[in-house]
């Protein structure tokens, strides 16, 4: 090979690896930028509204709904059979403890009545017959023994006999107020047929539950205020009488009972009502929309707002170059009151956290900002009246 031509091969190599070597870096290159293009496609900036955490004072408070009971009410029913003889009460009447209300037909057991009360009459002479007797040792003291026994015995039978007959009657067992009559003069009655309802309404109850992570704010005592839709514009005033000593362990809630005076009888059984306990001294919480939360089965979580320049974000940043990322984080929630929740523990006072659009959020997400529309953060929203 003359000295031109391995010249020529070497120019020939050099310039097949110069066209060889750019090929390899410009196909990096396009990798590289193909990887960021994707990078950037995957995880745009996402569009949130964000709120700055806030400390607020609350009073400690517990509000449930309820539902309305008298304090005594019964279903009164004949203990006995018979066919109704009398009938002294009107539907819907105010009557007062024993008030006789329904006769039933006693004539069979008035006559049976007279037969026991002769034979304990009977029962009774020859006591003293035999008595006298043994005085003068004519009977042994067996044959009076034996007749003391007859004479209790004819005495029981006589009581029976009246317990029967005053089982005939119905009576109220309380002062109340009557429902509406369920029976009619001349029907016959089995046993248990129901014949009214009686209620006592002044005072009455209310039955409500509270979540068990407020039962430490709950006491025998303490006050009530007791609103219902039933009464617009007026409170009532009760007070807290019992507290069930067991969660119901479907619900995870306690059941609590309040009563409270009913003198004019507006509040009637079945209203349902809303139940206000205030507890303790004012207490300082950190506070967020319920909106801003996250409720999953293994905790709650808020997504705080990251980045350089985020506490100079405190309007609106759409332009998708504020720097600014999210983290998400675990917190322990409180009471709530109105559209606020108290936030114990994993929110500090002053930091930035995302209010609406988590759910396109994970760790590390770009965000910008558009705080036109906020979630309600009123801790005394107006609930408008059905």
């Amino acid at each position: 090979m003359t000295r031109g031509t391995t010249k020529r091969m070497i120019i020939m190599l050099i310039i097949a690896g110069v066209i060889v070597g750019g090929v390899v870096a410009f196909q990096i290159f396009k990798n590289s930028m193909i990887e960021k293009g994707i990078k950037g496609a995957a995880n745009p900036p996402q569009s949130v509204s964000t709120i700055v955490a806030e400390e607020s004072i609350w009073q400690p408070t517990v509000e449930a709904l309820g539902s309305f009971s008298a304090s005594k009410q019964a279903s009164l029913s004949a203990e006995v059979s018979g066919l109704v003889t009398s009938i002294q009460f009107d539907s819907g009447q105010k009557v007062g403890l024993g008030q006789t209300l329904v006769e039933l037909n006693p004539a069979p057991l008035i006559a049976q009545l007279a037969q026991s009360e002769a034979q304990a009459a009977l029962a009774g002479l020859n006591l003293k017959r035999d008595e006298a007797q043994l005085k003068i040792q004519a009977i042994s003291q067996a044959v009076v023994d034996t007749d003391r026994a007859a004479l209790k015995s004819a005495l029981a039978q006589v009581a029976a006999q009246k317990a029967l007959i005053a089982q005939k009657t119905i009576r109220a067992p309380f002062a109340g107020q009557l429902g509406i009559r369920q029976v009619n003069l001349g029907q016959y009655l089995a046993p248990g047929t129901a014949v009214v309802t009686l209620q006592k309404l002044d005072p009455m109850d209310i039955d409500f539950t509270v979540p068990q992570s407020q039962i430490n704010l709950i006491h025998v005592g303490m006050q009530a205020k007791v609103e219902t839709s039933a009464v617009p514009g007026r409170t009532f005033n009760g007070k807290v009488t019992a507290i069930e000593p067991q969660i119901d362990p479907d619900t995870r809630n306690l059941k609590v009972r309040a009563s409270l005076a009913n003198p004019n009888g507006v509040l009637l059984p079945g209203m349902f009502a809303t139940v206000r306990l205030t507890q303790g001294q004012p207490a300082s919480y950190v506070t967020l929309p319920n909106a801003a939360v996250t409720y999953n089965p293994y905790g709650a979580t808020v997504f705080i707002v990251t980045g350089a320049d985020k506490n100079k974000d405190k309007g609106n940043n759409t332009d998708g170059k504020s720097g600014l990322t999210v983290q998400q984080r675990f917190i322990t929630t409180g009471q709530t009151r109105g559209d606020q929740v108290a936030v114990l523990k994993g929110v500090k006072v002053g930091e930035t956290v995302v209010t609406a659009g988590q759910l396109k959020l994970r760790n590390g997400s770009p965000i910008t900002v558009n705080n036109s529309i906020q979630p309600s953060n009123n801790p005394n929203p107006d609930v408008p009246t059905p």
